[in-house]
């Protein structure tokens, strides 16, 4: 059974926002009192925070779906919808968030860091906000927004001072388990590390932590032997500790060519070429491996490298070599710098900025893009004409109207907004006109039926002999003279 979980892709979705009430308030005496339809509630939205008691992800790795609740629609008598509950996921230390795409989102480093990974919809106006001095009783109300709906991925890089790297039993978990008090899986034989192990050391008054990556080979940067998922455990580390076995039975290796050939990995991997190494040479409590550690000690030294001779099982060196671990430690947490307290940018819009913007689209459509402009399509039912008038009212208030005017749309044109498409018939900006609840005069197309005052004068043409004057309501001016 799977017990550690360091990489998966989660279905997100936020609540969506409850719809806003359409309501006329009526009691005894009063059959029109007036708009009282209350808002609908904002819908849920997805947060992750990291909790250092979580050390995988494998909760999501069975429970890939997740989804916040929605807003409540409102009500009558100004009653409003209740909003979704949030929903908070915990995830381990060093959570990246990225899209499907391999954008990060978020590096989520240090406990009680939070992200908003998907925000819920607003909740639609009821009748009873969208009331004003003009419009006093609106028809309509505002449709609840859809939440946000994404895939994430979330990748675990273990967060660790000191990274134990080197080939498949070459001692780290055993040199792990005997440092600190970490119990990883020991056995005799290849890739018996398939996750990484944390463990706390503390050496005189330096407390850090180690982690010991599951075994390297030749090809790992390009994914050989599960190389790309070991190694992302190591970039966090500010120490990196060769551990090379000098009693192995495989005559075609030597510590030398085990050392270069983690380093050509480390190197294709990429932005690790800073951080600084230490070699243990381990298994020095065999004889033929303390001849070969005493044998390529002083080709290793030359090459810079600070080489100690330790045994995890008889605990011989371990303890120099924890002292050398903890002053690097020391040496790169002063060189790093200073955390800072989260800073509030307040970035004002700029003058000329409208809010959206006016493009032509390689179809001959125009494309309208804006946060605003897209909201109001996503919350305006076009089965209502008030609804569809307000809309048209908004939009040319901000300016929509003049600036496809000015960009070259002509009559007829297709103009696109979020998901909508509509045929742009440019018109002179008019106040609305009270009416019919959930109807817009300038909206309602004229119908073939004549009018009353039609019907009369066909009716009077109809009755009129030949040679008689016609009627006229001149005649009752001219007696007057």
């Amino acid at each position: 059974m799977t017990t550690f979980v360091d990489r998966v892709v989660l279905h997100l979705q936020a609540g969506d926002g409850g719809h806003g009430c359409v309501s006329i308030h009526r009691e005894k005496f009063k059959p029109f009192g007036g708009p009282d339809g209350g808002n609908g509630g904002h819908g849920g939205s997805v947060s992750l925070v990291v909790d250092p008691q979580v050390h995988t992800l494998l909760d999501f790795h069975f429970r890939p779906h997740v989804k916040a609740s929605n807003g409540k629609g409102g009500a009558g008598s100004n009653r409003d919808g209740a909003n979704g509950a949030d929903l908070v996921l915990r995830v381990p230390n060093g959570t990246v968030v990225q899209t499907t795409g391999g954008t990060v989102l978020a590096d989520l480093v240090g406990a009680g860091t939070t992200f908003e990974v998907a925000r819920g919809g607003r909740g639609g106006r009821g009748n009873a906000a969208l009331a004003n001095a003009r419009r006093k009783a609106p028809g309509f109300a505002e449709l609840g927004e859809p939440g946000d709906k994404l895939d994430a991925v979330l990748e675990l890089k273990s967060v660790a001072d000191i990274g134990l790297v080197g080939y498949p039993s070459a001692g780290k978990s055993s040199l792990i388990s005997v440092i600190s008090a970490a119990k990883p899986k020991i056995a005799d034989y290849p890739f018996t590390t398939l996750v990484p192990n944390l463990g706390v050391v503390r050496v005189d008054n330096h407390t850090f932590t180690v982690a010991d990556v599951p075994g390297l080979i030749p090809g790992a940067a390009t994914g050989k032997g599960l190389g790309l998922e070991f190694l992302r455990h190591v970039e966090r580390c500010a120490v990196l500790v060769h551990v090379v076995d000098t009693a192995t039975l495989e005559t075609a290796r030597d510590p030398v060519a085990d050392i270069d050939a983690i380093e050509a990995e480390l190197t294709a991997y990429g932005g690790l070429a800073d951080r600084p190494r230490l070699v243990a040479l381990n298994k020095i409590d065999v004889p033929d491996g303390r001849d070969l550690a005493e044998i390529v000690r002083p080709d290793l030294e030359a090459r810079g490298f600070r080489v100690f001779e330790v045994s995890a099982a008889t605990r011989e060196g371990l303890k120099e070599l924890m002292f050398a671990m903890g002053e690097l430690v020391a040496a790169a947490r002063a060189a790093a710098p200073p955390v800072e307290p989260t800073r509030i940018v307040i970035r004002p819009k700029a003058v000329d900025d409208a809010g959206f913007t006016v493009e032509a689209a390689p179809d001959g459509a125009w494309v309208v893009r804006g946060t605003r402009p897209e909201r109001w399509i996503r919350q305006t039912n076009f089965d209502n004409e008030e609804a569809v008038g307000y809309l048209a009212d908004r939009l040319a208030r901000l300016g929509v109207e003049e600036k496809l005017g000015k960009a070259g749309a002509q009559a007829g044109d297709l103009v696109r907004i979020g998901e909508r498409e509509f045929d742009w018939h440019p018109t002179l900006y008019a106040e609305f006109v009270p009416g019919v609840r959930g109807g817009d005069q300038r909206l309602a197309e004229k119908t073939q039926r004549p009018s009353a005052a039609e019907r009369l004068a066909a009716r009077k043409a109809r009755r009129q002999r030949p040679g008689d004057e016609p009627e006229s309501d001149e005649l009752d001016g001219d007696s007057g003279e």
